[in-house]
């Protein structure tokens, strides 16, 4: 094991002492677009989205020999933890009696009760590492998985949490009560604490906020009830808001003619839960957007309903949109286009292009020109029997005879999607896009009602219960399929796909369906080496480099595994 590096002083943080390593803490925005420096600073890695680390020293001739470093395992109990000022003794008893072991490195965590799940992709910054669940949040020693400090909150009750952002030595978490709140990231102690709520809405927070200059990105939107969904801009230094752009057209605004009123257009959603992508040339910050409500009910809502289930082109100093593309108009089947926008600068025909890449919960690849939307591809990459073609916007045309409806219609893909929310990935090395990609089907009802003025209740879903998976290696120019790995055993559903990530070194990290860690050769699909997790992987692999050393961390459940090369 390495010697931890040279101390310079001891602090108390909450009543656990706390060892503040010499390493500076704080992040240097020069360093958000780079991923060479060996950090990884950003939910996306830089502001690409490609979840392409240029690091090389594991590459698929010693891929084989990676090894274990360390292991953490999250913990919801309050013991030790920082928790927050407003809450009170009964509060952090009851957070206390709900939780697992405590947290800790170096082992498997014994027999502990296990912790929250990790869907975050950490932050590696100065040594630590900085990840979150609902309500909590760790700092880890980079080096050996040994927990710093550990911040509780109230109101963090949510599917899941994405992770955290950090502007130069404070962090940034989203609750899911819809509160922002900023941390020191040496001490774990709050600054401060901002409600993002607005009146009527039952909305909740999953999203890692996203910095850029001096705005703290949040996207607020559950996947529940109905109300709005919102982009909102903050200032580090005080919560204050600088800017808020709402998913769904207000009276009068461009896009509320395509909604029956603009009562119903209010009640939209649209929640924007993917945390942005971003080209710092043309200033332009790419946020998708979730499905409209009332989700299986399209006939209380005809028209396209923008601008939900579209990519938006957003300026991050004001706000302003500049241009959308609608991945699934007029949705009725749950497919929030939260999926990550990958930003490609390639060629098309020879000219090179600034390019959005999107594998969508829909089924199909769209490659689109990012200066302006416009539509490059769209192609299915899973089995889809939705959309009739293409109008001469390049967008899809939906098929009416797939609406829910009191029979029942056979769809493919179901509202898990063919695609979800963990992280594909761009390799410019390979030119290919990669995906982890499933077909499945479900039948879409919608049962009479005659006291609904459409005639129709929400409606309902039947899964059928099949799932059939595997890893695409697409053309990034076309979305054909270069080579692909058919997961045997029984496919991913919902949620708990595994996000991808490539290396300069040729090496894709992914995990299977049976609990595996999985290194393949991108070029070919070769698989290099696997490891058994215990578990799907819960989040998208990272890569960081220290003290010379390049490791490959990745999460399964409660636990938080990093490897390296002995």
């Amino acid at each position: 094991m390495k010697r931890l590096p040279a101390l310079c002083g001891l602090i108390a943080v909450g009543t656990v002492p706390f060892i503040l390593l010499a390493q500076d803490a704080s992040l240097n925005p020069a360093v958000m677009n780079d991923l060479s420096t060996g950090l990884w600073p950003g939910y996306h890695g830089d502001y690409s989205g490609r979840h392409y680390s240029p690091l090389k020293q594991i590459d698929a001739s010693n891929a084989r020999s990676l090894s274990l470093a360390w292991i953490y395992r999250t913990t919801s109990s309050t013991q030790n933890a920082i928790v927050e000022s407003d809450v009170t003794a009964a509060a952090a008893a009851a957070q206390q009696g709900r939780g697992g072991g405590g947290g800790g490195g170096g082992g498997f965590g014994g027999g502990a009760a296990a912790g929250p799940t990790i869907k975050s992709i950490p932050l590696v910054v100065g040594g630590m590492m900085y990840l979150s669940v609902p309500g909590h949040v760790y700092a880890v020693d980079a080096r050996t998985g040994v927990e710093r400090w550990h911040y509780a909150t109230v109101g963090g009750a949510a599917i899941g949490n994405r992770g955290v952002g950090m502007y130069g030595s404070w962090l940034f978490l989203e609750t899911g009560d819809n509160r922002i709140v900023s941390l020191d990231a040496q001490t774990g102690h709050e600054r401060w604490h901002k409600d993002l709520k607005v009146t009527g809405s039952s909305n909740f927070s999953t999203s890692a906020p996203v910095i850029i200059r001096n705005h703290v990105i949040v996207g607020i939107g559950g996947d529940s009830g109905s109300g709005i969904g919102w982009v909102e801009s903050l200032d580090p230094e005080t919560g204050d808001m600088q800017w808020k752009w709402v998913v769904t057209p207000a009276a009068g605004e461009p896009g509320v003619e395509t909604w029956p009123s603009p009562e119903a257009a209010a009640k939209g959603a649209g929640g924007p839960w993917q945390p942005p992508t971003y080209d710092p040339a043309l200033n332009l910050m790419y946020m998708t957007t979730g499905q409209p409500t009332p989700t299986y009910n399209g006939r209380g809502r005809p028209g396209a309903n923008l601008y939900t289930s579209c990519v938006v082109a957003l300026n991050p100093d004001t706000g302003k949109m500049t241009w959308y593309y609608q991945f699934s108009p007029h949705d009725t089947h749950d497919w929030d286009a939260t999926q990550v926008p990958v930003l490609i600068d390639g060629t098309i025909n020879g000219q090179p292009r600034k390019l959005l890449a999107q594998a969508n919960r829909n089924g199909y690849y769209f490659l689109l020109d990012r200066t302006n939307g416009k539509e490059l591809v769209a192609k299915p990459f899973a089995l889809s029997n939705t959309y009739k073609g293409l109008d001469a916007t390049g967008t899809l045309i939906p098929d009416p005879d797939k609406e829910p409806s009191p029979g029942g219609s056979l769809v493919f893909p179901d509202s898990d999607g063919a695609a979800n929310y963990p992280a594909p990935s761009f390799s410019p090395d390979t030119a290919l896009f990669y995906v982890n990609a499933t077909n499945a089907a479900s039948i879409f009802s919608a049962v009479k009602d005659d006291t609904d003025p459409t005639g129709f209740a929400r409606g309902s879903e039947y899964h059928l219960g099949l799932f059939d998976s595997s890893l695409l290696a697409l053309d990034y120019r076309t979305g054909a399929v270069k080579w692909s790995h058919h997961y045997p055993q029984t496919g991913f559903w919902s949620s708990t796909y595994p996000g991808i990530l490539t290396t300069a070194g040729g090496v894709l990290f992914t995990g299977d369906p049976s609990g595996n860690f999985i290194a393949y050769d991108d070029r070919s699909g070769r698989i290099l080496w696997h490891a058994p997790v215990g578990a799907t992987v819960s989040n998208s692999p990272e890569t960081f480099l220290m003290d010379g050393k390049q490791y490959v961390v990745v999460a399964a459940r409660d636990g938080l595994y990093c490897f390296y090369l002995q």
